[in-house]
């Protein structure tokens, strides 16, 4: 039964300091086969990082303490994650966020809020599983 699921077997890192986003994006990857791992701010999301291995990483761009570019940042420089595909979640879509988020290797943009369709294609088109039937 799971591996019929499109992201069966995929493990995400979540990283958001809204209760809303973490809970809808582990529902939406959840339905889709993800095993989703939560974090609620840029020190926990590292640490959950480094505990998960996951294959894709959803970060916020504003979060308090250690913002998304920041906790890219420090993913990036690490010999061991950083070549784990980021995807920066945002409420805002700019120019300059964009910029900035290239700088850091980011992989693309996901504004939000976003829906279940766009969220797994997202996860979808990073880990290569273009092929992948969405479903509901």
């Amino acid at each position: 039964m799971n591996g019929s699921l499109p992201l069966s077997g995929v493990k995400v890192v979540l990283i958001d300091d809204s209760n809303t986003i973490r809970r809808s994006g582990e529902i939406f990857l959840s339905q889709s086969g993800c095993e989703v791992v939560l974090a609620e701010d840029g020190f926990d999301g590292l640490s959950k990082v480094v505990d998960a291995r996951p294959d894709l990483i959803l970060v916020d761009v504003m979060m308090p303490r250690l913002d998304g570019y920041q906790t890219c940042a420090l993913i990036r420089n690490h010999p061991q994650f950083g070549r784990i595909p980021i995807v920066m979640l945002t409420s805002k879509d700019s120019l300059f966020d964009r910029a900035r988020g290239k700088l850091l290797g980011v992989e693309q943009y996901l504004i939000k809020p976003f829906d279940k369709r766009r969220l797994v294609e997202t996860v979808r088109t990073q880990i290569g599983r273009e092929g992948a039937d969405i479903g509901g």
